[in-house]
Formats: C-alpha cells, structure tokens, sequence
C-alpha cells in the first residue's frame, strides 16, 4: 500500500520521513474521517442490535454484556501498541490493515450461529478499531502541521466519529424492520471498502526514521491494559473479590510496573512516560476517558431505555437518538474554532458541567416520559460531549512535539477507549444488577403472585424474556425496574463529570505548549 520510490525519503523539518509521491491533503482528511467513522459505527450498530441478538440467541444479560464490550476491550489494549507499529512500519499501512480487519470481522459476526462468534467477530472488528483509531490521528498530525489548522482537522475527525455513532441506530433501525441482525454489520462492510478505496488512492504514506521496535514495551502495555480492562468487564459479573478478577488485577499492575522500568530505560519508547509529569497532560488523559465513558456508556443506557422501557423500534430508537447524535457533531464542529478565542479549558468544562446536568436531569424521568419532555437533555448532552471530546484530543496533540504526535495519539485514543469500555460495561453492569435488585419491590406493587415474582426474576436473569407475550402489571414492573438501573447510570456519570470538571479547572494547560 506504500508508494515506491527511487530513493529513500529524507525526514521532514519534524523528524518525519514522507514518501515522495504526495497524497491530496482533502482526500487524506476524508479518509481519516471515513476511518473514525467506521470505528464508532462498529459501537451503536451493535448497541441497536442488542435486544435482538438476545432474543435471537438467548444471551442472558451477564453474557449479552461481552458483545459490545468485546470490541471495546480488544481496542483498549491494542490502541497503544497500534500507534507504535504505524510509527515503526507506515502509518497508513497499518491504518489500511485496521480497515481489512474491521471488515473481516463484521462478516464474522454477521454470518455467526451464536453468541461465541459474535464475540469473535467483535474481537477482530475491535482489532481493526485500533490499528485505525490512533494512525488515522498520527496522520493528520503529520499532514497538517500549523497548530490551528491540526486543532480544526482533529475536530472534523471527531465529529466524524459522532457522526459514525449517529448513523448507527438508523441503519441498524431500517435494517431490523425487514432483516435479521445479521445484516446490520453490513453497513461496515461497505463502509470498510470505501475507506480503504480511498486511503490507497489518496493518501501518502508517512513514517518516523527508523528505528528499533520497543518490543517489551509493546507487550507489556498490551498485557497490562488487556488485563485491567478484562477485570473490569468480568468483575461486574463475576465479583471484584472473585479469584479470576483478583488474578487479572495483579498481571495488570505486575506488567504496568514492568511497561514504566522498560519505558525509561529504552532510547525509542513506544509511551515516553516522562510525559505523564506534566500535570496538563495526566489531566487530559483523564478527561479523554471519561468523556467516551459518559458518551458511549449513556448512550448505551438510552438506547436500551428506549428499547425496554418505551418498547420501541429500533428505528424509532434511532431517530430519537439522532437528536443526541447530532448535537455532538455540531458542537464538536464549533468547539474547534472556539478554541482559538477560549483555549482548551472553557469548552471542556462547560461542557463537563453541562453534561452533568444533562444526565441529572434524565435521571428524573420515568419509563412514561414523552420525547417531548426529553429532546431538549438529549440535545444538550450531546452538546455537552462534543465540547469535551474534541478540545480534548486536540489538547492532547497540542501537548508534545510534532514528531511525538503518533505516541500522543495512541496514549489519547487509548484513554479513551478504556473509558468506552468503563462506560459499556460498569453502567450496563450497574443497570443489570440494580434492575434485578429492584425487579420484586415492583413486581409486588403491580400485585403480580409470588410465584410468577420469582419465574419473571428467574426468566430476566437468564435472558429469556424478550420474545415472550407478558401480563401488563408484569411489563410495567420491568419497565420500571429497569428505568431505575438507567435512572443509577446517569447518576454516577452526573458525578464523574462534575469530578473531571474540577479537575480540568484545576490542571489543564490552557493554551498550546511552546516547545
């Protein structure tokens, strides 16, 4: 995929080597943005398609947890080390070899029998996620150079994926109402070959000198993060004290500690850590997860809320879900260009604190509520994440030197896809636990008998419900019961936020770092 020359390229004023057959900077942008599109399409797509998947296969809902956390967790752990390998082997090459794997994996998953090969598929898909994720920003870090005009292409690469998460549900949606689940991974499938069209015809290939491949490095962050990440998805099932979550703990900080001696003492470090001494940096770090763990987390909860609680289509689901969705995409359209005037910490804490509102104020609705009573929190915390998401990738790049732009990639698109996968997992696990808790208070208050009490708590924790007729009283009480799970999710992400947002006031560098 690379182009061949007659001699090697000489690196740039900024220490990166670029083939000598230029790529159109437009179509460079394009396929960068087609690439985050993808990645995120991969997360709603099958967030609209859980419901469906469970009934077609019946996943009880510990299990059901796994399928959009699979993709979430394989991304998590590679996105590091995806970095390094575009740094070391070509940037778009690798970007390129993300696509093909997101498309192998989605025709897994839409071909799969069971709820194992969904996982599987979501496991390939989620390796393609990260082999894109991070080389599609060093990308545009290395093509777009000027400070303001990098600012506004991150952002543009941001929005893009706000807009893979809104036409997700749509897709998914329309397909549902006249095909099976399987076809919903499709859409990827297509969208995987046009970006890869794209990239090959379009884009050049950019690369640091070479140098030696930080192979301990490389392993160590990959089994360290793996393993923190997995402990936090099989710990809401399992337990935090249960003996397998216990051991996943220990081999993540066993090998964090082994990554940080490696990493200071290698010339060529695939993280330099020593970064991580600016408290701006370590800030925004922090701000990059938990804005994807609010997004991606409550988006999931919404979804399902609509789903569930309100019984309605996934297409109806979508459309409702694109007033969230489209937000995003504008605010994070506008918070580039405000970032000039405002510098980094005004729209990221207005934009904490706003969705922290948002999600307070959700919290307070019942399974009832009309859409008229909920665009406006839809819109507004959607709003609220693309102020946050975008200031803070670009603040992230703005951190460290031209050169070091594929390592501050990887490290922010790594932050936040462990919070994506915080986000999926502990509040779909704090939605199912506290359903299941307040599942006989409310079958009780609809006067349903003992007996069906503890055949419907039975069927809900073993996935079996979703295609059967039920009594009214019995449908409300699920209703209610898991709006109180949705209603404990938004809570807690009202919280992280109003935290980070304090935190942001408190440590993140305003402006651009003069290096």
């Amino acid at each position: 995929m690379t182009s061949s020359t007659a001699a090697p390229p000489a690196p740039g004023p900024d220490g990166v080597v670029r083939s000598s057959v230029r790529g159109s900077r437009s179509v460079t942008l394009i396929a960068m943005c087609l690439g985050a599109m993808i990645t995120f399409l991969q997360i709603t797509a099958t967030v609209s398609a859980l419901t469906t998947i469970q009934q077609d296969l019946r996943v009880d809902p510990t299990t059901l947890i796994w399928v959009p956390s699979a993709y979430t967790l394989m991304v998590a752990s590679v996105v590091l080390s995806a970095a390094t390998l575009g740094s070391r082997y070509g940037r778009k090459r690798i970007f390129g070899a993300g696509v093909i794997a997101m498309i192998v994996g989605a025709a897994v998953v839409a071909s799969a029998p069971t709820v194992a090969w969904v996982i599987v598929g979501q496991l390939v898909a989620g390796l393609g996620g990260a082999l894109i994720l991070p080389n599609s920003l060093a990308i545009l870090g290395a093509t777009f150079t000027d400070p303001h005009r990098r600012t506004e292409v991150i952002t543009a690469w941001s929005a893009a994926s706000g807009i893979g998460l809104a036409i997700g549900p749509l897709i998914a949606g329309t397909l549902l109402q006249h095909y099976r689940w399987h076809s919903v991974y499709l859409s990827t499938i297509v969208l995987g070959v046009i970006t890869l069209v794209v990239a090959v015809v379009g884009v050049a290939e950019s690369r640091p000198s070479a140098a030696r491949l930080d192979v301990r490095g490389l392993l160590l962050g990959t089994v360290a993060i793996a393993a923190a990440v997995y402990a936090m998805i099989q710990g809401g099932r399992d337990g935090y004290a249960s003996p397998v979550v216990l051991a996943a703990w220990i081999v993540a900080l066993v090998a964090l500690v082994g990554f940080v001696l490696v990493e200071l003492r290698v010339s060529a470090p695939m993280l330099d850590v020593r970064l991580f001494r600016s408290a701006s940096f370590s800030a925004v770090m922090v701000v990059a997860a938990v804005s994807l763990f609010g997004f991606t987390g409550v988006a999931i909860l919404l979804v399902l809320f609509h789903e569930r609680a309100q019984a309605l289509s996934p297409l109806d689901t979508g459309w409702r879900m694109l007033v969230l969705f489209g937000a995003y995409v504008l605010a994070a359209s506008g918070a580039g260009r405000a970032i000039r005037r405002t510098g980094f910490k005004a729209p990221i804490t207005l934009g904490l604190v706003l969705g922290a509102v948002a999600s307070f104020a959700l919290a307070t609705q019942g399974p009832t509520a009309s859409f008229g009573h909920r665009w406006a929190l839809l819109a507004l915390f959607g709003a609220a994440s693309g102020l946050v998401v975008a200031p803070a990738t670009a603040a992230a790049l703005a951190s460290v030197v031209p050169a070091q732009a594929g390592m501050a990639a990887g490290a922010v698109n790594a932050a936040r896809q462990v919070g994506s996968v915080l986000g999926s997992s502990l509040l779909g696990t704090l939605l199912t636990t506290t359903m299941l808790a307040d599942l006989p208070d409310r079958l009780a208050a609809h006067q349903v008998g003992e007996p069906t009490r503890a055949a419907v708590r039975a069927a809900v924790a073993a996935g079996a419900t979703g295609d059967q007729p039920l009594p009214d009283p019995v449908r409300a009480a699920l209703a209610e019961a898991l709006t109180s799970g949705v209603q404990a999710g938004l809570r807690v992400t009202g919280i992280v936020f109003l935290g980070t947002a304090v935190l942001t006031l408190a440590l993140v560098r305003n402006r651009p770092h003069q290096h």
